[in-house]
């Protein structure tokens, strides 16, 4: 299986043109006959808390239509960020199509203490499973708590799929924290990052992969969009 992490500089607050950008990503991983391509937190507005009650919508908005059809014609799995309305507040959650499949979304069950103040939490793990991998998303700050993880291997995951909107000191500590759950694990760690100013801080990319021995595999610069492809049976990157 092969699997794709973005590195983007969202527009603020337009989904509309963070549409197009996420389109022409995806059309680069299908050139490389990736089975599945992931975006960063919040991909769609960028990481913009004071702005996800306005711009916050539901997985069934038809401006994403055309996400589903890439994914139903090239068999390609796509996962996007998204601020969600529900019942009990704004989620901050990855939109995912699957091919000739319903939508579903994965919701950040885990938030910090900066968040609360503009969103809710969701209580739900979700595994998608590719070619026979089962793959648990995670979403930024709880991606660097253990337990997210151990619930997540408890549920069959077998590779872990971060997408994150990190400043520099956020990604050191994770640089840190997914080597060593890589290799204490034995569980591949792909994290996709954004670069450019968001809400009150500057996110630095270095979007990154791990095996599951902890080794880099790949790494991204900090100012630059881009795109790393993971092989999971040879373990290169493209």
């Amino acid at each position: 299986m092969k699997i794709a992490i973005v590195q983007l500089h969202p527009i603020k607050g337009d989904i509309e043109r963070n549409i197009e950008k996420h389109i022409n990503w995806i059309k680069q991983a299908i050139n490389h006959h990736t089975d599945m391509i992931v975006f960063p937190e919040l991909s769609l507005t960028g990481y913009e808390p004071g702005l996800a009650e306005e711009l916050a919508t539901d997985q069934n908005d038809s401006r994403l239509d055309d996400f589903q059809k890439i994914s139903d014609l090239n068999n390609i799995v796509i996962g996007v960020g998204l601020p969600i309305k529900s019942e009990s507040g704004i989620l901050i959650s990855m939109v995912i199509f699957q091919p000739n499949l319903q939508r579903q979304t994965y919701s950040k069950q885990q938030l910090h203490s900066d968040e609360k103040r503009y969103f809710t939490e969701g209580n739900k793990q979700i595994i998608v499973t590719i070619k026979d991998i089962k793959i648990a998303p995670a979403i930024c700050y709880e991606s660097l708590q253990i337990e997210h993880l151990q619930k997540a291997i408890g549920l069959g995951a077998e590779l872990y799929l971060t997408s994150v909107a990190k400043s520099q000191s956020g990604v050191k500590k994770a640089f840190i924290h997914f080597q060593k759950i890589a290799s204490k694990y034995s569980i591949p760690v792909l994290m996709s990052n954004s670069i450019g100013f968001c809400d009150n801080f500057e996110s630095v990319g270095q979007t990154s992969i791990w095996d599951e021995k902890g080794i880099l595999k790949g790494q991204l610069d900090n100012q630059s969009e881009g795109i790393l492809v993971y092989d999971t049976v040879s373990k290169l990157i493209n």
